[in-house]
């Protein structure tokens, strides 16, 4: 155990193609957001106070041992503190974030990886990506009931990567041949994953063919972005994107909102635009090139966002 205090973070996350095709097995391209994230910190504490858990964000305080089996911060330290093999330290584990929550960004599932590397470095110990992707996944079961895994998984390695769920090899990261830029627009609404998540099933259930057909063309997007990505074909992304959308649309999970930023976006320059994340609210992205990045900006707030964050891939 390190007698002293130690800081960790976590980046937040977009998934650039593969909403919600990547439950049903098809692949999904992501990308971390290093310009939010999650930090958390560990301090020692006076010896038997136990573990106090703070979630400074939320205004929240309480004692490990007195949290609910299904509290996410005490799920993730629990979690944590048995892969470790050690029992609670005397300490006091505080997390913040400046991720925007429920808005397709990973905030969930950021807060977790923060939290779980620094308990870790508390206990001098430092987990691969692999084992840190693991034990948040456990928690994001929490936040989305059925989650792809590609939340943790990103957020965890901390670069691009193509990710197909329940494949054994796990997840490929992506090396980029070109740098991109994209808009991050909020609509500064709520997006519901869980109940979207169960929205799509119920559909596919009535309707497996047509749903299927959707599904499968949102992979087959994946798999080309995923060789655009590799091969530095920036432009060829902008499409891929706007057609990702569309199909998004079609399966019942985009918003007014939504769509009015990937409008705005597209009118006003940007390369391709989509929403990103489980829809109805949340987020959407744009592609531009250098000489838009200003005006689609503009666009995206006149069209309504509430926050626009501009991040670079690569």
């Amino acid at each position: 155990m390190i007698p002293r205090p130690v800081h960790s973070s976590a980046p937040g996350k977009v998934i650039l193609f593969g909403e919600h095709a990547v439950v049903y097995g098809e692949p999904a391209v992501a990308v971390p957001v290093t310009e939010v994230e999650a930090r958390a910190s560990v301090v020692p504490a006076q010896m038997g106070r136990g573990l106090t858990l703070v979630a400074s964000d939320l205004g929240e305080s309480f004692a490990l041992n007195r949290a609910p089996e299904g509290e996410p911060l005490a799920l993730a330290a629990r979690l944590t503190l048995d892969f470790l093999g050690v029992s609670p330290p005397d300490a006091t584990l505080t997390v913040r974030s400046t991720i925007p929550i429920a808005s397709g960004l990973g905030s969930g599932a950021a807060v977790s990886t923060a939290l779980v590397r620094a308990l870790a470095h508390f206990f001098g110990q430092a987990l691969e990506p692999a084992e840190v992707s693991t034990l948040v996944y456990e928690v994001e079961k929490i936040h989305h009931g059925t989650p792809s895994g590609i939340d943790n998984t990103v957020i965890a390695y901390e670069r691009p990567v193509y990710f197909v769920h329940g494949v054994p090899s796990g997840p490929v990261p992506l090396s980029v041949g070109a740098p991109f830029s994209l808009l991050i627009g909020d609509t500064g609404l709520p997006s519901p994953t869980r109940r979207l998540v169960s929205s799509v099933r119920a559909r596919r259930e009535q309707d497996r063919t047509e749903c299927d057909a959707i599904l499968k063309r949102i992979g087959s997007i994946a798999r080309r972005g995923r060789r655009a990505v590799e091969a530095g074909q920036v432009r060829r992304l902008g499409p891929l994107m706007t057609e990702n959308h569309r199909l998004l649309v079609e399966l019942g999970v985009s918003s007014s909102a939504l769509d009015a930023l990937v409008d705005a976006a597209r009118e006003a320059g940007a390369l391709g635009s989509k929403l990103s994340g489980a829809g109805q609210g949340g987020n959407m992205l744009a592609l531009i090139p250098p000489s838009a990045g200003g005006r689609v900006e503009r666009a995206l707030r006149d069209a309504g966002a509430v926050r626009v964050i501009r991040t670079a891939v690569g």
